[in-house]
């Protein structure tokens, strides 16, 4: 030790700021509070979380997934907009589990930062909390660490982990699907969180845009537009579900219609999707012609309007279609089921 000091290094000199990180950690306690049930047995800051299987599920399956958000948050860096990518979060992870018939139980949440800065954080959670409420699940908990050097400055990491239930004799396969079903395509709210390294590159490199710049044809700024929250679907496919008339569901993420919907569907059957069935959002559109990318790649890489196919029998499509329109969510028919695999476009 140098002569005349007192003290050594302390972990506030290494970068971490231990007295920011239980201000933050208090700072949620009310964030997750609001996102309780009657099935939460915990609280936030005890090491593991309680949460009791619900009782209202006959022979309850557990499904589970975890995901994160990807370089969508270079956007949030960007803006200085953090409080939709935890919603992004939340909502991908619930379409995940809703395609195997899947309502959610509870979520954690995972971020990892260089420096802790208080209010980022609060209004990174506050995100994952509103989603959370809006899908009623409970946020369970989930860790909030420091990793100075690791990340650089004003960035971020964010995972989460879902835990949803459904009972045995409803958990969707795809076992019923059948040549002849037809595919009803739930309308997207953006990019949802797919595609976003190609998207950026186009967007800031081509087009030489900035945040605050208007993407055109879109009627909103880059920010706006490409931190739109990615759309959760289960609210408007619970009757569908109930009433089981769902053979098959995709999330469409990355991969896009042609690397989700093959997922889902049994061996020896593929699908048909019509070019014409739906109109491509303006954000693809003006992206495809500015990078001058050739729409099988587009299709590859991004959702190109459609969130979620509902895999249906023709005479159901009305009903499917009906739920989402009640939603506020545009859907339409988009294709059929046929024999063959993959998926073709006509």
């Amino acid at each position: 030790m140098s002569e005349g000091r007192s003290e050594g290094l302390s972990y506030a000199d290494a970068g971490v700021d231990l007295d920011a990180a239980e201000r933050t950690k208090d700072g949620l306690k009310q964030l997750v509070a609001s996102t309780r049930d009657r099935f939460t047995l915990s609280e936030l800051g005890q090491f593991g979380g309680l949460y009791r299987v619900p009782d209202d599920v006959e022979s309850p399956v557990l499904v589970s997934s975890a995901d994160g958000v990807g370089t969508k948050l270079k956007l949030a860096f960007a803006t200085g907009r953090h409080d939709t990518v935890g919603q992004c979060l939340v909502n991908h992870c619930v379409n995940d589990i809703l395609v195997q018939g899947a309502r959610p139980f509870f979520f954690l949440d995972y971020l990892a930062t260089g420096e802790m800065d208080e209010a980022v954080v609060q209004d990174v959670v506050r995100g994952v909390a509103i989603a959370c409420r809006e899908n009623g699940c409970a946020l369970l908990g989930g860790e909030t660490a420091q990793m100075p050097d690791f990340y650089a400055q004003g960035e971020y990491d964010l995972a989460g982990f879902i835990v949803g239930g459904v009972a045995h004799s409803r958990i969707i396969d795809g076992s019923s699907i059948r040549s002849g079903d037809a595919l009803v395509g739930l309308a997207s709210s953006g990019l949802h969180t797919n595609g976003y390294t190609l998207a950026r590159k186009i967007v800031f490199e081509v087009m030489g845009l900035d945040v605050s710049d208007e993407l055109p044809g879109t009627g909103r700024t880059v920010g706006e537009e490409l931190l739109a929250v990615h759309r959760s679907y289960l609210n408007v496919l619970r009757t569908p579900l109930e009433d089981e008339i769902v053979h098959g569901l995709a999330h469409v993420t990355g991969g896009g219609i042609p690397g989700n919907l093959p997922r889902v569907l049994p061996e020896g059957l593929g699908a048909v999707v019509s070019y014409d069935a739906w109109e491509v959002p303006p954000v693809f559109r003006t992206m495809q012609e500015a990078g001058g990318v050739a729409r099988s790649e587009m299709d590859r890489v991004f959702n190109m309007g459609i969130g979620m196919i509902v895999v249906v029998d023709p005479s159901d499509v009305e009903t499917v279609s009906e739920a989402a329109r009640d939603g506020g969510i545009d859907a339409w028919t988009i294709g059929t089921v046929e024999e063959g695999e993959g998926v073709s476009y006509r």
